[in-house]
């Protein structure tokens, strides 16, 4: 019997994780969205989470609460310092009241992230509920990207 990420007849099998990556998503389009949908993932916040920086090695353990807490206040900064719009836009969930997935978009790397694109960029960063796998990621990481990521794990 085949596996995810198998192949049979020349198609590649999709795990669990590329089934939720690329199934369906409702847009936080504005600010305030994103306000009440952090706050919604603040209150289910658990040691179940898995915080992906698609630049980075996926991770193979979840975060801790407080990791995950510390992500939602340090994404959320950026967020509105960078994507200087009027709305938000770039941040997407399965579910806005019980997420399970969520998909961040980088402010400096959006493309046509709306999928009006046959290749639209991935996503900056995963919230996942499912142990991630790796996803490719042909841009170049800005040094003061990395710096980002690195100081807030360390």
């Amino acid at each position: 019997m085949p596996s995810p990420g198998d192949t049979v007849r020349g198609v590649q099998l999709m795990t669990t994780f590329h089934q939720a990556m690329s199934g369906r998503f409702i847009n936080l389009l504005s600010w305030d969205n994103l306000s009440e949908f952090w706050n919604c993932l603040r209150n289910q916040a658990d040691n179940n989470w898995f915080i992906y920086a698609i630049s980075e090695t996926a991770p193979t353990q979840p975060s801790t609460r407080e990791e995950l807490l510390r992500f939602i206040d340090e994404i959320d900064s950026l967020l509105r310092r960078e994507h200087d719009e009027d709305y938000c836009g770039i941040v997407y969930a399965d579910d806005r009241t019980h997420p399970g997935f969520v998909k961040i978009y980088d402010p400096n790397n959006l493309g046509v992230v709306c999928g009006y694109s046959e290749n639209p960029p991935p996503p900056g960063w995963i919230l996942s509920r499912i142990p991630p796998e790796p996803l490719k990621h042909s841009e170049v990481i800005p040094g003061n990207r990395r710096r980002w990521w690195q100081r807030l794990w360390a």
